[in-house]
């Protein structure tokens, strides 16, 4: 395969060129599907190695959108879904995700990237929530934003807006009768994971699969989809330019 590297460079490099910048996506949410059936694919004997695979990919996507000058990206690692799967599933895609936080804090300084993790942390184990907490805090400001979706759920995430909003509008002290007066689209999403993101303009699900599964369920209403064939390890940075060149060329509609 290494006689293609040099026409795929090229490609990628014509992609590249053709790429209007007005016309880039402010925020990429993207969903990390099809390790397990990349480990099968491969003949893995286990999970593990396509985890780690994953991992590595994650890294190296995230440079590819550093490189384009991409402003927010939402990677969903772990859906509150994933946790109903056996323990021997789970636990060693736990072990590395804790590998991934630890290295986030070095990741982000070497990417100029802010960090933050969202979801259900008290859903997860223990040591992998305050690994997660602690990674977060352990990150310094950065030119562009990095979003992992950890232990994330779409509808989860409306209810906590719910939540949040009622709690702070008897905090101030609204009559329970006017309640429902102050409870609109703007509210609700104001209280969201990451209200002071763009929605996304693009989300990009790997492994074929044509659905979102929750995935940003409110923020994604009006964002492009892209459904790709390869599985997340096997993600290359030619099936990225190639989903950027057709958000580019969409009409966007906005619900009109």
């Amino acid at each position: 395969m290494s006689w293609t590297a040099p026409a795929y460079r090229a490609y990628e490099h014509r992609l590249v060129k053709a790429l209007p910048p007005e016309q880039m996506p402010a925020h990429i949410g993207v969903i990390l599907d099809g390790h397990r059936r990349f480990a099968r694919a491969e003949g893995l004997e286990d999970y593990t190695a396509s985890y780690r695979s994953g991992m590595a990919k994650l890294r190296e996507f995230l440079g590819w959108c550093r490189q384009l000058q991409v402003p927010a990206v939402t990677a969903w690692v772990l859906s509150t879904d994933n946790l109903r799967r056996p323990p021997e599933e789970l636990e060693p895609y736990f072990e590395v995700l804790v590998s991934l936080l630890d290295d986030l804090p070095r990741l982000a300084r070497r990417l100029d990237c802010s960090v933050r993790v969202i979801g259900s942390l008290d859903l997860l184990p223990a040591d992998l929530a305050a690994t997660a907490k602690q990674a977060e805090a352990n990150c310094l400001p950065g030119s562009w934003h990095f979003n992992l979706a950890l232990g994330y759920g779409g509808r989860q995430e409306i209810v906590d807006a719910c939540r949040s909003l009622v709690a702070d509008l008897v905090s101030e002290g609204v009559p329970p009768a006017t309640l429902p007066e102050k409870i609109d689209a703007a509210a609700l999403s104001a209280h969201l994971y990451a209200a002071d993101l763009p929605d996304p303009d693009l989300l990009i699900r790997t492994s074929g699969e044509a659905r979102l599964s929750g995935f940003l369920l409110w923020q994604s209403a009006y964002a492009e989809c892209a459904f790709v064939d390869p599985y997340w390890p096997a993600f290359r940075r030619v099936d990225f330019l190639r989903a950027l060149r057709d958000f580019a060329r969409s009409e966007r509609r906005f619900g009109r």
